[in-house]
């Protein structure tokens, strides 16, 4: 039985992977090539877009790994409805662990296992926010003179 979940989970939290990497870079790299603010009006909403739409990007992509666990859920017969399965599977990717729906013993297995995928791949959001933000307050303190092709990315 452990075998088997993990025969399982061990390719989504791959495929997972796959997709938070890209999408990281991707959040990363469109931020880098952004052209430095004008100053003048509405200079917060033109330095700010680019980090909101990371984020934003980013966030889809959390979204979508939450589905991919939910209609492996729903696939395995776990759950005939779909949004039971996004649900439980969103409770295990946050890790909340509320546990007022469990899966069956055969299956039990995958829940840590989405959670710990979770734990990473938020994470990688984490960081790859941090590393734009941490340009834009060195961007601030330079003022605002600082290429955003200097990232690094």
């Amino acid at each position: 039985m452990i075998i088997l979940n993990f025969l399982v989970g061990l390719p989504v939290m791959l495929l997972c992977l796959a997709l938070q990497v890209a999408v990281s870079f991707w959040s990363v790299r469109y931020y880098v090539r952004q052209p430095a603010a004008p100053t003048g009006r509405h200079r917060f909403l033109r330095e700010v877009r680019p980090l909101l739409v990371a984020m934003l990007f980013m966030m889809t992509g959390t979204l979508v790994q939450i589905a991919v666990w939910g209609t492996l859920f729903v696939a395995l017969g776990e759950f005939t409805e779909f949004y039971e399965a996004i649900y439980h599977s969103a409770v295990n990717f946050a890790s909340l662990g509320y546990g007022d729906i469990v899966m069956t013993k055969p299956w039990k297995l995958l829940g840590p296992l989405e959670a710990v995928n979770g734990v990473l791949m938020l994470g990688m959001s984490a960081a790859a926010l941090m590393a734009i933000l941490q340009h834009m307050i060195k961007a601030q303190r330079e003022g605002g003179l600082v290429n955003r092709n200097d990232a690094g990315a």
